[in-house]
């Protein structure tokens, strides 16, 4: 193989039905049955093996197209599709070396596909089919405790499978908004074990912590659920507290990740996605209801309407400062110089759109509604590989990409003014930007589609073909983000931060 070559209707209940509770009405319907059989598809998800033929399968389902860039160039930004696309043009110029910021070295691309196989191979082979889709749920899992499922034996039986989904979904929603980069000092002492955790592990166990104590609910009869008139009530100093932030114990972007709670304490007024109630878990109704799932033997809902309740509640969680077409926020997008220029091409034509907090929530919460209700999700391979800063920083550690020597100087001038400040890194020097930068813009840009190609490779090498194949969701799980995490924690022993450092404000991964 050479160098980067690649190879309807309203849903009707039949064989099994689900028991969903809305706000006006209980419907109600008998359980799912429990089955031990589980095939992995294509996305990395695992789905139930039926005697029964399932007419809607996920493949089967066509999702609709996204709006025209012409007519509609912020519908067009802000769709899934859009992510791959564009940042497939920045990819093209790596492959040339044409970067304005990077040497490319694609003599390094087959080593970095080699390294990432041999961290697969040593945590999960020869049983590849059993690593899990990317998401949350694992870090819940730090230290080999099974959290999540510990939580869910705490509840009453009296709590179906639908509420319980639900409850999964509060909690992974405000768990994955709070999980921007932590920084090398921050840590959190369990309450429950009196362990010390850090980076996204931590903030997931302290997200767990403060779910169980109620810190998100209004309802003080039920504590685990989140519920917009708790979020907001959720303050700087509030937040502070819950997560032990304190002078030596410092989070970045802690005022960030407030706001964003508050924020979409507001979004979920929205009642066709989250009920009366204002719950995040609510918008599973809202899923299963939608015209386009199918419902036969398992439910299968197409990607494309989780991706519409997501960004509909994310977008207005951003930053106002973010990049605007036409008077609409996008969002996680940003001009880019290797994108087409603008003159002569359109205004929206150098803008690159990456949504990856919109993606890793995606992601995270496709598991809980898998898991507990067999749901399966048509086009999930739409979403990307995540342009944060392990995936990214794989690339930069293996030398496969390498900053340019203004850039470098420049960043290394950043880190020192910043070292300046009282509380701010100063060991293991590495050049710094802000999330805007088209440094760290086209960085994240040429990793979404490197983690593309190196897919089919790390395929390759592990002699897994059609009906094997990793997907790239159990690619990023196995190995490039524990990969990009324990180079950097070689490379940098004292703070184990990636090659690049980004000033974080709690609002981008």
């Amino acid at each position: 193989m050479g160098l980067f070559s690649r190879k309807g209707s309203k849903h009707s209940v039949q064989a099994e039905t689900l028991s969903i509770e809305t706000d006006q009405s209980r419907h109600s319907k008998s359980s799912p049955a429990k089955s031990p059989l589980f095939a992995r598809d294509s996305n990395g998800w695992g789905t139930p093996i039926s005697p029964a033929t399932t007419t809607g399968a996920a493949s089967d389902l066509a999702a609709p197209k996204p709006a025209s860039p012409t007519t509609d160039p912020a519908a067009y930004l802000k769709s899934i599709h859009a992510v791959r696309e564009r940042s497939r043009l920045v990819l093209e110029k790596a492959k040339r070396n044409e970067l304005r910021h990077f040497h490319v070295d694609l003599d390094k691309f087959t080593d970095t596909a080699a390294y990432v196989v041999s961290i697969i191979k040593r945590d999960h082979g020869p049983d590849y089919d059993a690593i899990p889709p990317y998401g949350r749920w694992q870090h819940f899992d730090v230290g080999g405790r099974p959290r999540i499922d510990q939580l869910l034996a705490s509840w009453p039986s009296t709590v179906d499978k639908p509420e319980r989904t639900r409850r999964l979904l509060d909690l992974f929603v405000v768990s994955v908004l709070l999980d921007a980069a932590a920084g090398a000092r921050w840590k959190y002492k369990s309450k429950q074990s009196g362990k010390f955790y850090r980076r996204s592990e931590g903030l997931a166990v302290a997200s767990l912590e403060m779910f169980q104590a109620g810190l998100f609910s209004s309802d003080g009869q039920q504590p685990c659920q989140v519920d917009g008139m708790a979020l907001k009530q959720i303050t700087v100093d509030k937040l502070a507290k819950a997560l032990q932030v304190a002078t030596d114990n410092p989070l970045p972007g802690l005022a960030g990740r407030a706001m964003m709670l508050a924020r979409l304490g507001d979004g979920l007024r929205n009642r066709a996605y989250f009920g009366g109630s204002a719950r995040p878990g609510n918008m599973l109704n809202y899923l299963l209801d939608h015209p386009t799932t199918q419902m036969n033997s398992v439910p299968v809902i197409a990607l494309a309407t989780l991706w519409t309740v997501l960004m509909d509640t994310l977008s207005p969680l951003w930053p106002s400062a973010r990049t605007m077409v036409g008077g609409i926020s996008l969002g996680d997008c940003w001009p880019c110089s290797s994108m087409p220029s603008s003159p002569p091409g359109q205004p929206w034509e150098n803008i690159v759109p990456l949504h990856a907090m919109t993606q890793w929530m995606a992601y995270s919460l496709m598991a809980p509604m898998t898991k507990m209700l067999r749901i399966r999700f048509s086009e999930s391979e739409l979403l990307t590989g995540l342009p944060e800063h392990r995936n990214g920083g794989l690339f930069v550690d293996t030398g496969l990409l390498t900053l340019k020597a203004g850039d470098m100087s420049r960043g290394l001038a950043a880190y020192e003014a910043n070292a300046k400040i009282d509380g701010q890194p100063n060991v293991e020097v590495m050049p710094l930007f802000q999330p805007n930068d088209d440094v760290v813009v086209e960085w994240r840009a040429v990793t979404v589609g490197l983690l593309d190609e190196l897919l089919a490779e790390v395929n390759r090498l592990l002699g897994l073909g059609r009906g094997r194949a990793l997907s790239l969701s159990q690619m990023m799980e196995s190995g490039t983000w524990k990969g990009g995490r324990e180079l950097a924690e070689v490379s940098r022993p004292n703070t184990k931060e990636p090659p690049i450092m980004i000033i974080s404000d709690g609002t981008v991964l």
